[in-house]
């Protein structure tokens, strides 16, 4: 699977550092950039997925950089989203207008940003999800919405099916209660964490009759992972 790249062009040490941990923390590769030239040296090794630009950057304004990006034949396509203490619909607009596809206000709500990572990849590639996933004899369709293990149907709830098609996608990686709430439930519900270890019993309990439900494993302290060898 390709390891999405997040390009983070931000020249605040605390800010940057803050978007790195929360981008790697969902599961994305993060690049650094400081400025426009960091910025497009870091393209010149390899085109990032999505792009988080900070408005105010030392070597010139974030949106001239933005414009740049979309008449640069390489980047063109990429989504951009600017990060900006400005909060007048006229910034908005204007950040808009300079080829951003959206628009998030400092302080930010990780949570929010992530969301709002997750929806522009979705927008910008959405067959990105719908390739059906295949593990250990598990078969999951990100279209129809079936899974199915040794031929037989797995019936799954809504929530089990996207903690199983977050695990499938993201096999062997150890992620905390905190970390799938981010991942799995909406941006806009609260969620506490206990709730997960509910929803993972259900998942283990349709996938037991399949002789599955070992794929789900908890790591002591740390959270849950999926993996087809045993913990």
């Amino acid at each position: 699977m390709v390891e999405t790249k997040i390009l983070i062009v931000e020249d605040e040490p605390a800010i940057q550092e803050l978007l790195v941990f929360n981008v790697t923390q969902a599961g994305f590769h993060a690049l650094r950039a400081e400025d426009a030239e960091s910025a497009w040296q870091q393209i010149d090794l390899g085109l990032p997925h999505l792009i988080l630009l900070d408005w105010m950057l030392p070597s010139g304004s974030g949106i001239i950089l933005a414009k740049q990006f979309r008449s640069d034949e390489r980047t063109k396509d990429i989504p951009i989203i600017m990060l900006t203490a400005r909060g007048e619909e006229s910034d908005k607009i204007l950040g808009l207008e300079s080829g951003a596809d959206d628009y998030i206000t400092k302080p930010f709500s990780p949570r929010e940003l992530m969301a709002r990572i997750r929806a522009a990849l979705r927008r910008n590639n959405p067959s990105i999800s719908e390739d059906i996933l295949v593990a250990g004899g598990l078969e999951l369709s990100p279209v129809t919405h079936r899974v199915t293990a040794k031929g037989r149907n797995v019936e799954l709830g809504p929530t089990e099916f996207r903690l199983l098609h977050f695990f499938m996608t993201h096999a062997e990686r150890v992620y905390s209660r905190s970390q799938l709430i981010d991942q799995v439930w909406d941006a806009q519900a609260y969620v506490e964490e206990r709730t997960v270890d509910v929803h993972i019993r259900r998942l283990r309990v349709a996938l037991n009759p399949v002789g599955m439900n070992g794929f789900i494993q908890t790591v002591r302290g740390n959270g849950y992972r999926f993996s087809l060898t045993e913990s």
